[in-house]
Order: structure tokens, then sequence, then C-alpha cells
């Protein structure tokens, strides 16, 4: 059978629990055309990149499905009419990658740096490499020898 992945955003509206239980709605009406999911991740809530439905924030899931092409068009048009799901992305794949995606890898990344000294600049790393790196360098040497001139 071919593979797949979808995301959906669910509203914000709805519980957590609330997602869990439309993605085991999806698996029992995958199941019944012989179909099944392989992957799961739940990305958690996240911001939109621009609202969707008067919607700043969505419910992120990620599904790994191996299912034919008829119950694929069956599980999109269902959730088409659900109202709690805002958007569905569905990609036919050549295979299920079982690591973490990059967005649940990221997000593990990023609590870490929240947690240790983060401090006042917000520069984080993006001025040391590369033109702006030097720029900052060199503009920060003339600062300190026009401050030596002057004493």
């Amino acid at each position: 059978m071919p593979l797949y992945e979808t995301v959906l955003i669910a509203r914000n509206d709805v519980s957590q629990a609330q997602v869990e239980g439309l993605v085991e709605t999806i698996t029992a009406q995958l199941a019944e055309q012989e179909g099944k999911i392989l992957k799961r991740e739940f990305w958690g809530l996240r911001t939109l990149a621009y609202r969707i439905k008067k919607n700043r924030k969505g419910h992120y899931v990620l599904l790994g499905i191996d299912a034919p092409i008829e119950a694929m068009r069956e599980m999109e048009r269902q959730l088409a009419l659900n109202e709690d799901v805002l958007r569905v992305l569905t990609l036919r794949v050549e295979e299920i990658d079982e690591t973490p995606s990059p967005v649940l890898s990221r997000k593990g990344d990023d609590r870490g740096e929240r947690g240790s000294s983060r401090g006042g600049s917000r520069s984080g790393g993006r001025f040391e490499s590369g033109r702006g790196g030097r720029r900052n360098n060199e503009s920060s040497e003339a600062r300190e020898t026009v401050v030596e001139e002057a004493e």
C-alpha cells in the first residue's frame, strides 16, 4: 500500500484530549478500510503564520499513514467536514521516517536554550559568523581606537 504523511491543524479552542480523540477517529476509520497509522506526533499548540478562520494558534499533528488511496480520500473528506480542523496537508512519501521530526527535535532544543543563560542580548550568534560578525567586530574595534585616542 502507498505511504502518506499528513499534517493537520486543529483549532486552539479544542483541548489536547479532543485532538487525540480526532486522531483515534481517523485511526478507526482507516482500520475499517485496511489502513493503519504508523507514526503519530503531536507538535502541540503553535502560532500560525497567518490567521485561519479567525484563529491565531492551532494544535499541530503529524501522521504517518499506510493506507489505500480510497481510504485517504475518505479521511480527507471527513476532516474537511470537521469544524475543529483548520487545515490538512497530505503528501505521498516513499517511506515513513521513524525518527522524530525536525519540529520535535527543535522544540526540545528551544526548551534547553530558554533554561540556560539567555541574557539580555538577542543576537544569539547571528552576528558571530559571516559578514555581520566582522562588521560588529570592526565597529567595536573602531570605538576602542577612538576612546584610546581621546585619552
